[in-house]
């Protein structure tokens, strides 16, 4: 399981929304083998007022936070990381240099889906890769 939030400028959102969505689920499916159908992510557009980043980022500056189940591998998360910013640059374009990324894992008691706790769900899809 994993919950996806992308901000960026409004602007980078309207332009590169189905691209960069499409680019962070094909991530997760090689890297974390992720079944098709998990597709969880919420676009959080800025206004240049509301966004400060360094001058060394253009105004394609965009930034993922993923919070998911902990049990992945060190490996298969920096696979996961370094195949999103490839996927970003191959499908919007968009420099690595303007791409920020982040991971939050919590134990699965610390979810609740469709009325149960996370710890007691049968999952469809390994966590532990």
């Amino acid at each position: 399981m994993s919950q996806i939030k992308i901000y960026a400028l409004n602007k980078t959102i309207t332009q590169f929304r189905d691209q960069l969505s499409d680019a962070i689920h094909l991530a997760l499916l090689t890297s974390l083998s992720y079944p098709i159908e998990k597709k969880f992510q919420r676009f959080i557009a800025l206004e240049q007022a509301n966004f400060i980043y360094p001058n060394d980022r253009s105004d394609n500056y965009t930034i993922i936070e993923i919070s998911m189940f902990e049990g992945r591998t060190t490996e298969a998360k920096k696979r996961l990381i370094q195949t999103i910013f490839d996927n970003i640059q191959q499908q919007c374009g968009i420099s690595p240099q303007n791409i920020e990324i982040t991971i939050f894992e919590t134990p699965k008691a610390n979810w609740g889906i469709r009325g149960q706790n996370a710890d007691e769900l049968q999952l469809n899809y390994q966590v532990n890769v």
